[in-house]
């Protein structure tokens, strides 16, 4: 016989699920947005890790999915699910938890629709245009001299 579980433990699992992904949707910006800053601050110090092609490839894709979405007009998975945890544990959108609240306003803002369009489209613009001339380094090229074995001697 199947037991069913607790409602007040499914409604605070549902509420911390939904926290759980407005915490991811703020770490995703912030990795766009402070990934771009990192950049710009280590190209001037003339810091290497900057340029390396992983990361640099993973900043493109997140704020290119962003910007596809928006021109899609797809609606973000990570506000949709947070929704669906949110009316799970009957909670209203912005949350009921502290930590719910907080990082929910970091992120939402009562906008009109084309300026988040523009948002996302000029962050895709600068970081197209920082990679051209701030380029990363091309993945799996060795730098002369490192890794490459000496040169043989003449056998004789």
């Amino acid at each position: 016989m199947f037991l069913s579980p607790d409602p007040d433990f499914l409604i605070a699992m549902y509420g911390f699920l939904a926290d759980l992904m407005v915490a991811i949707h703020v770490g995703y910006v912030s990795y766009v947005v402070l990934g771009q800053l990192l950049i710009w601050l280590g190209w001037a110090a003339g810091w290497q890790w900057v340029r390396n092609f992983w990361f640099r490839a993973t900043h493109l894709l997140a704020i290119g999915i962003v910007a596809f979405e928006e021109v899609m007009g797809i609606r973000c998975p990570l506000t949709v699910w947070e929704e669906h945890f949110r009316e799970l544990a009957g909670q209203p959108t912005t949350g009921e938890t502290f930590l719910g609240r907080l990082l929910h306003s970091l992120l939402f803002y009562d906008f009109q629709p084309w300026v988040f369009t523009t948002i996302y489209m000029s962050t895709l613009a600068v970081v197209l245009v920082t990679l051209i001339f701030c380029p990363p380094r091309r993945p799996f090229r060795k730098e002369v001299g490192q890794g490459s074995a000496p040169p043989l001697a003449p056998l004789g």
